[in-house]
């Protein structure tokens, strides 16, 4: 299956790096409500892993378990050859950044930074040179005697971000902390975010709901679903490939095409192609911008026809829903499309990727 090839991949490329953080059967309840099931997933040293899910998934709560602020139900977490979850947070060589910064209003920018280090009893000319080392980084020295109510939405997480690094942690962790900024903002700072984590070299444990943001920042991806994990890979990796059909609807518009594998031939409401998959129902993801638009007369493609219900404007390109009697497919083109307009479409077999069925979970 042309999905096996991509995880056979991202398996050497995260063996290529030591292994920081081992999670290994973590579960969480609270009462009677299960919040995490069964969570084994191992992070790299100078990794930047995402854990993406919407809310209630489970994602806040593993990573406050890493911290250290909850403690799990059951299984075990595991740093280089310490037991991490028996450790508490202060001795763990983890920071948080939280979604509020929780900046001290009544101190300076640099005394916001070195506040943890005088709580330490550190000796003054070492939290002077640390703070100054942490708040370069950051790109913040300027600011260093400003009160954060002088200062942006923006350069207030970076302070919070050098508060973090001040105490040189293995791992930083960041639960959520762009999504109070406005959307010019949080665009910027998620490429300064990801610059600023290959410049100190360490791993990063970045927590959101947001998909693009996950895409854009990450090396790996960590997407749960109802307290499990639905799919660890890299972003290009869970884009191209999708394991489930979960994954391939929640990152990205995709078409579902639920279908019958017979004798090599997998057929899709009317539609046929060849394939290697063996003889019994098949679901396939089929994105947006691998239906082209028009007959280009190859022998390999796949062909239908429909009529345009739904035309959506997305500046470079437009989304329209097309139906093709019975079967509706969402195609993404760079040409307008007006509704009503009879038009060709066709894919190729590689276009459709195996998906497993999602089950509903509770």
């Amino acid at each position: 299956m042309a999905a096996t090839t991509p995880s056979a991949i991202d398996s050497v490329s995260s063996a290529a790096k030591p292994t920081l953080l081992s999670i290994r059967a973590v579960a969480k309840t609270f009462g009677r409500n299960v919040v995490l099931r069964n969570i084994s997933l191992e992070i790299a040293e100078g990794e930047f892993l995402t854990i993406l899910g919407e809310s209630g998934s489970g994602k806040t709560t593993l990573l406050r378990i890493i911290a250290g602020f909850e403690s799990a139900t059951s299984g075990e977490v595991w740093m280089g050859a310490e037991r991490l979850d028996r450790k508490p947070p202060y001795r763990r060589r983890v920071n948080t950044v939280f979604q509020h910064y929780a900046l001290f209003p009544h101190l300076s920018v640099e005394e916001n930074v070195g506040y943890g280090l005088r709580v330490a009893k550190r000796p003054a000319a070492e939290i002077a040179e640390r703070v100054a080392q942490a708040l370069e980084k950051v790109r913040m020295t300027a600011y260093a005697k400003s009160k954060p109510s002088k200062i942006s939405g923006g350069q207030q997480q970076r302070v919070a971000l050098a508060r973090a690094l001040v105490n040189r942690p293995q791992m930083l962790l960041l639960d959520e902390p762009l999504s109070a900024l406005d959307a010019n903002l949080r665009r910027q700072m998620q490429v300064e975010l990801k610059s600023l984590q290959r410049e100190v070299g360490i791993a990063f444990v970045f927590v959101t709901h947001d998909q693009e943001e996950a895409m854009v920042m990450s090396d790996r991806i960590a997407l749960l679903r109802s307290g499990e994990l639905e799919q660890v890979a890299t972003p290009r990796d869970i884009y191209s490939f999708p394991a489930t059909a979960y994954a391939a609807q929640f990152i990205g518009h995709t078409n579902l095409l639920k279908g019958e594998i017979r004798a090599g031939m997998a057929e899709c409401n009317g539609l046929r192609w060849k394939t290697s998959l063996p003889d019994g129902p098949a679901l396939f993801s089929l994105r947006p911008e691998h239906i082209r638009t028009g007959d280009s007369g190859a022998s390999s493609s796949i062909r239908v026809r429909g009529r345009v219900v739904h035309q959506a404007f997305h500046g470079a390109t437009e989304l329209i829903r097309v139906d093709c009697g019975g079967l509706v497919l969402t195609v993404r083109t760079a040409n307008r499309i007006e509704p009503d307009k009879e038009i060709a479409l066709e894919f190729t077999a590689t276009d459709a990727v195996p998906v497993r069925e999602s089950p509903e979970r509770t």
